[in-house]
């Protein structure tokens, strides 16, 4: 008996320490005890990362939240890059800032629309569109104006844009006030036929008149913008001819307007100007008449001045501007411009230089020639 009181005595004592042991080594454990804790430290620092990301796309919303558009019931919306809405709805936008300046689409301009209005209120600017058609589908953006006395900037840091489609299932394609329209093929810029549609998930082909067929997008040199329409990257005389471009959108197709693609190859530059008189010498009494001609790229305006010998003296003359396009024979088109200067009555007082000056925006040439007196 004694015998077994004592070997359970023993075996009491070795047991105990395992068990009182064991909470001491869960509360101070080195090894185990830092891998549990590097695990909710990595947890931790994404949290805070992530923080940091929200906190930095978040300015950066705000950067760009100044333009909103106003729901029922008093509620607004921020914009996203693109809008869809029926043709029909009437739209409010709003611009945060004191001195805001709006872009919309030209023509609403062009026509003086009633149906658009915009004010400047204390806090904000504000563009109504009522009853919207499909033709208003563009790009609507603004910005605030930052003057100092009567020069203003615009402030790069406070704009806001969309482009809105007003969806019309009789006008596939954004309606224009013309049924042909003229588009210059520039060696060294892209080109864009402008079939622009007011369905955004429209399928959009590009189809020659002649010979019929359809033009092939490979998405490199040839891609279509929904915003704008086919673009041509690298527009090359190969291209030029007629085209119109065909959409489906859950029902008949529909066919765009035409358009010309005429290929261009002039150099940039002020004008390439020449002069010349009908005669350089004349009897009192003649008609003279010196012709300024230009040649230039077809989409660039030129515009002429003349200085004369009896301009002092209010001397009256007839002075015609007029210009045409014309085909240099291996598929380039020209502009040509003239502008002619017509002296009757030849007098003494009309002896002397005429001066020519013609101006692009690239810059200006002076040209003269002398006419004298028999």
């Amino acid at each position: 008996m004694r015998l077994w009181v004592l070997l359970s005595l023993l075996l009491l004592q070795e047991t105990l320490p395992h068990v009182m042991g064991q909470p001491a080594k869960s509360k101070h454990p080195k090894e185990p005890g830092e891998n549990k804790i590097k695990p909710v430290n990595k947890r931790v620092k994404p949290k805070a990362s992530k923080m940091k990301e929200r906190e930095s796309v978040d300015s950066s919303l705000k950067s760009q939240s100044i333009l909103t558009q106003v729901m029922d019931k008093g509620h607004f919306q921020k914009l996203a890059p693109t809008l869809s809405l029926s043709a029909g709805q009437s739209i409010e936008l709003r611009c945060k800032g004191s001195n805001v300046t709006w872009n919309y689409p030209s023509y609403l301009d062009t026509f003086k629309d009633s149906r658009l209005s915009i004010k400047q209120l204390d806090r904000y600017g504000q563009l109504i569109l009522a009853n919207s058609t499909a033709a208003d589908t563009g790009e609507y953006s603004c910005w605030l104006q930052l003057c100092n006395g009567n020069k203003c900037r615009k402030d790069e840091t406070k704009t806001g844009s969309t482009y809105i489609f007003f969806t019309d299932k009789e006008e596939l394609f954004v309606p224009t006030p013309s049924y042909f329209e003229i588009v210059y093929l520039n060696p060294d810029k892209p080109a864009v036929i402008p079939c622009r549609v007011t369905t955004p998930s429209a399928k959009v082909t590009l189809h020659r008149e002649f010979p019929a067929e359809e033009i092939e997008t490979d998405g490199t040199d040839i891609v279509y913008d929904v915003k704008k329409g086919f673009v041509y990257q690298h527009p090359t005389s190969d291209h030029k001819g007629i085209v119109y471009c065909k959409a489906e959108s859950q029902g008949a197709p529909q066919i765009s307007i035409k358009y010309h693609l005429l290929y261009v190859e002039v150099p940039k530059g002020p004008p390439s100007t020449t002069i010349s008189a009908s005669s350089s010498r004349a009897d009192i009494g003649d008609s003279v008449h010196v012709i300024c001609t230009v040649l230039g790229e077809p989409d660039v305006d030129v515009n002429f001045r003349w200085r004369y010998p009896g301009q002092e003296s209010e001397r009256p003359v007839i002075i015609q501007n007029f210009w045409r396009l014309i085909n240099r024979g291996i598929g380039h088109t020209t502009r040509i411009s003239k502008s002619i200067v017509l002296v009757e009555g030849f007098e003494a007082r009309d002896v002397g230089n005429y001066i020519c000056i013609a101006q692009n925006l690239q810059g200006e040439t002076t040209v003269a020639t002398k006419v004298e007196l028999n």
